[in-house]
């Protein structure tokens, strides 16, 4: 290989490292880039739903690291932490499996969280659903599901987000006494009969703080399309730079 040619390979290969390492730094300290797979934050995302999340909101761990680098025998905790709001919505990876999941936060630490009759207590009060409309909708899998809509607000959330129940009596609708221990939290998914969250045996269970990957501040882009059928709620695509 001539000098010339030797140059310029390892010119670019410079170029490619520089542009590797500085999309690195970004996906990890700045933004992190997520779609949504599943049902479980229905109506807050839809299946499809492109999300910017921010990396910044509460701190750095290894679990902030994009691709696989997680998995580096890196020491555990946390670093400039700083703990979510109520009402936030969270990408954290699983503690137990290791999977990236989405919920919304209602319990931080010291908190009692309990589910009765469909309905969140927190520190032993119940929080108001207002009703809002009912409707059917099927499944990114095909199934037809109805389910009532409800408005709700966690204590200190600034505004309310909407919530389905298919019934009251479902699997998850009453369930144990759950406290908080310091450093964790409590998430549960907007489509309360469609989530495996901290309420679930097989779910993440009340998920450390170092779990934290960011807050899901954009729905960046969603191009998911919906197949429009006669009694069906559908939702509007194309969606854009929409708050969450």
């Amino acid at each position: 290989m001539s000098q010339t040619l030797k140059q310029k390979f390892f010119s670019e290969v410079r170029f490619f490292l520089g542009l590797f390492s500085f999309l690195l730094a970004m996906m990890t300290l700045v933004w992190g880039h997520f779609k949504i797979p599943s049902e479980s934050m229905l109506p807050t995302l839809e299946v499809g739903d492109h999300l910017y999340v921010s990396k910044f909101a509460y701190g750095y761990s290894r679990h902030s690291l994009p691709f696989m680098l997680h998995k580096l025998p890196l020491p555990d905790g946390q670093i400039f932490s700083r703990s979510p709001k109520r009402g936030d919505v969270v990408v954290f990876r699983n503690p137990k499996n290791g999977i990236i999941m989405i919920k919304r936060v209602v319990g931080l630490p010291g908190d009692q969280v309990q589910v009765i009759g469909g309905k969140l207590h927190l520190n032993g009060a119940v929080i108001q659903r207002t009703p809002v409309t009912n409707y059917i909708y099927r499944e990114h899998r095909g199934r037809a599901v109805g389910v009532d809509v409800y408005s709700e607000t966690l204590p200190g959330e600034e505004k309310n987000h909407l919530i389905y129940e298919q019934n009251d009596q479902k699997y998850l609708d009453n369930t144990e006494l759950f406290d908080i221990p310091e450093g964790h939290f409590f998430f549960m998914g907007d489509n309360r009969d469609n989530s495996t969250d901290s309420r679930a045996v097989e779910g993440p269970g009340m998920v450390p703080q170092d779990h934290l990957i960011g807050r899901a501040d954009l729905l960046m882009f969603s191009f998911k399309r919906c197949k429009e059928e006669a009694d069906m709620r559908c939702p509007e695509t194309p969606r854009f730079a929409k708050g969450l």
